[in-house]
């Protein structure tokens, strides 16, 4: 398609700097605009469906930024190039190469810088990927496109046999899916979504229709997954957390036998630089489970279970805070249908509490995941990865917690505002930290974007505001690198990544994302922690 003669922006006289592509869904969609406010019978704000048309590449515009740094419109149109070129028809793909299908986390995060461009496309986009629900609730990591090759991505629905395999608990028969999950940030994206545009929301019905599948998705969580019998929920596989290669998994990894080198092809490595990707051995490993798990038609054993359970069974920190604040931004989305859910957000706080009790860990200043098959209850990984901080993103933490992790996050081992400007996946000063190699240790823009919220709600704006520039220099440097060395900011992975973009774009927005109201209550009397800590002399 011809971007440039498909932009109405291109018709007219406009700055080039001052442009903003348009983007398209290809489906037939409700047209919503504004009913004017002095409409009878309409309350002031309201939409309305004024049309029903067929939109076709190019034909519908992008909200425009009203106000901007100089530079910012340019960098937001670059940015809203590459969701326009990653986007399918129904879905944004992380990548044209290296990730050719939609994946689940980054889909909610695409669909969060989507909002501020899009709201229409940001509601398809987790529309598309919750069509693919299983039947016990859980939405799978990667929804399959058909019309890719095979081969072009390992392992494809071939190897997931998602239709087959996965009929017991309820796989869809129409899409081919992964078997397996990622972190739970889904909610919060349709929140975020709903808030961008509420009358388009309302009249498409959006809330109403992802509310219950939502629903579905944390009931799977908190009753299929809670593995360890405490509460939490609990990863079966590396993937699975989303940080595929961290060293906090080498420890469980190491009992689990790798699958043979001859027994599958890596399609990664044909875009991807091999120092920066997972070895060899990783992915034996992870094939392994995978193909156990598919094996045993993807049901859900703890790991003293008469069945024996998975190899790989792991209480994360950053899976869980994801999962609190998802199950806040739910509680939210029943208000907004007229409804009240107590129960949720007191479940939330109890999630909240269970997570500092049995992961935070005082001396490390951080969380630590839990290993389930280590020993007869579990034992801590000692790791420090940034998975460890992203609960800052929570209002209910113990202050001496959030103290603690503001602390670590700028202390040596992770040298936010010091040595680095991004925090990086994994310890700066641990044994196998490597600068460049996926997990272990590059700086990645969702975690770094999490914890700039986290240090926003939790009254450190100035550390916020300075993550948040870096975030966005460092995106428009490297060309929305998938990840980045944390100390050169050099390009890591692919380029032109969608939820790069889409997080920039988010960053660029004119006023800072608003939290959601249940958020702001729970936070309430916490505004300007920060300069009241310093003011009494407590290290922060």
């Amino acid at each position: 398609m011809d971007r440039t003669a498909a932009d109405p922006a291109a018709e007219t006289a406009v700055p080039e700097a001052e442009r903003v592509p348009t983007m398209a869904s290809d489906l037939d969609v409700t047209v919503v605009a504004p009913v004017p406010p002095d409409s009878p019978g309409t309350a002031p704000g309201a939409s309305s469906v004024t049309s029903v048309t067929s939109v076709v590449p190019g034909s519908f515009s992008l909200v425009p930024p009203s106000s901007a740094p100089e530079a910012a419109p340019r960098l937001r149109s670059a940015a809203a190039r590459v969701l326009h070129t990653n986007w399918t028809g129904t879905s944004t793909v992380p990548s044209r190469g290296l990730y050719p299908h939609q994946w689940s986390w980054d889909s909610a995060f695409i669909a969060i810088g989507l909002r501020h461009l899009s709201p229409l496309r940001a509601q398809i986009e987790l529309e598309t990927l919750l069509a693919a629900q299983w039947g016990d609730g859980r939405v799978p990591h990667i929804v399959f496109n058909p019309d890719v090759p095979a081969g072009a991505y390992f392992p494809g629905p071939e190897f997931w046999r998602s239709s087959a395999d996965g009929r017991p608990a309820g796989a869809p028969e129409a899409v081919e899916t992964s078997g397996i999950v990622q972190p739970p940030v889904h909610a919060l994206a349709v929140l975020l979504v709903h808030q961008a545009d509420p009358g388009l929301s309302r009249a498409r019905g959006f809330l109403a229709r992802m509310r219950p599948k939502l629903a579905a998705w944390h009931r799977y969580l908190v009753e299929r997954r809670d593995l360890g019998g405490a509460g939490l929920a609990s990863v079966v596989h590396p993937w699975e957390q989303g940080m595929d290669n961290s060293p906090c998994w080498d420890g469980p990894l190491a009992r689990v036998a790798p699958a043979p080198a001859r027994s599958f092809r890596r399609a990664d490595l044909d875009h991807g630089t091999v120092t920066d990707r997972p070895t060899d051995l990783d992915y034996g490993r992870y094939v392994r489970l995978a193909v156990r798990y598919r094996d045993g038609g993807y049901a859900d054993r703890a790991p003293r279970d008469g069945g024996g359970g998975p190899e790989f069974a792991v209480e994360d920190p950053a899976f869980n805070a994801l999962l609190i604040a998802s199950e806040r931004a739910l509680a939210e989305i029943a208000a907004e249908l007229g409804e009240s859910e107590p129960e949720r957000l007191a479940r939330a706080e109890r999630l909240t509490a269970t997570l500092v009790t049995r992961l935070w860990d005082a001396d490390a200043g951080l969380f630590l995941c839990r290993d389930l098959r280590a020993g007869a209850e579990g034992a801590p990984v000692p790791e420090r990865a940034v998975g460890g901080l992203v609960p800052l993103l929570l209002p209910g933490l113990p202050p001496h917690v959030v103290d603690a992790l503001v602390h670590t996050a700028r202390g040596p081992h992770f040298g936010l505002g010091g040595p680095v400007e991004l925090v990086p996946s994994y310890d700066l000063l641990g044994p196998v930290f490597d600068p460049r190699r996926y997990w272990r240790g590059p700086a990645w823009f969702n975690t770094n974007w999490l914890l700039e919220r986290g240090l926003r709600l939790h009254g450190e704006r100035g550390l916020a505001a300075g993550l948040r520039a870096a975030l966005v220099e460092t995106a428009a440097a490297s060309g929305f690198a998938e990840y980045v060395d944390p100390y050169t900011k050099e390009s890591c992975g692919t380029r032109d990544f969608s939820w790069t973009a889409a997080l920039c774009v988010d960053l660029l927005s004119e006023e800072p994302v608003r939290e959601p109201a249940a958020v702001v209550r729970t936070a309430a009397g916490h505004a300007g922690r920060g300069a009241d800590r310093r003011a009494a002399g407590v290290r922060v």
